[in-house]
């Protein structure tokens, strides 16, 4: 059966290890759904966190060929319950007048934040589950929303081990 798995991989910082990790998944025949890197407390170590779909022995036969690559540190599944993932989503939304106030109320409702603003234009933030993210968007999509980015999915335990 064909599930999201999310991965988290510890790396050193260093030119190069994205691509070769990326290299890994394409040689394999996965695509990656969603990436994020960004340092971690340590300035010599990169977080990266993937999202891809595959059958349910992916995760063993990809961590197999990551752990061969120079640079990784650790490789975990984060998938299933056990850990929180969220992303972080811009949307830009045309804010017509006789609009403004239902635009407003969903703003509310969903939680978002205005980032920026002008008398007919708004960046909206929301931070959410893949889910409550994607239900954001649809219905923001609906009222002319045309311009989205997303930052993909980042995971952490829900419990400290």
């Amino acid at each position: 059966m064909v599930e999201e798995h999310t991965l988290c991989m510890l790396v050193n910082n260093k030119p190069g290890v994205l691509s070769r990790l990326a290299a890994v998944f394409s040689r394999q025949g996965y695509n990656i759904k969603t990436l994020c890197v960004a340092e971690t407390t340590n300035a010599d170590v990169s977080r990266v966190t993937l999202t891809a779909c595959a059958e349910s022995d992916f995760t063993e036969k990809i961590k197999k060929q990551i752990n061969k690559l120079v640079d990784i540190i650790e490789v975990l599944d984060y998938t299933g319950a056990g850990f929180v993932h969220r992303e972080m989503m811009l949307i830009g939304i045309p804010v017509k007048p006789q609009k403004r106030a239902e635009i407003l109320k969903a703003i509310e409702i969903f939680g978002c934040k205005i980032t920026t603003m002008s008398p007919d234009y708004y960046v909206l933030e929301i931070t959410g589950s893949k889910e409550e993210t994607a239900a954001v968007y649809q219905y923001l999509r609906e009222r002319g929303a045309n311009e989205v980015n997303r930052t993909g999915i980042i995971s952490i335990p829900k419990v400290r081990s």
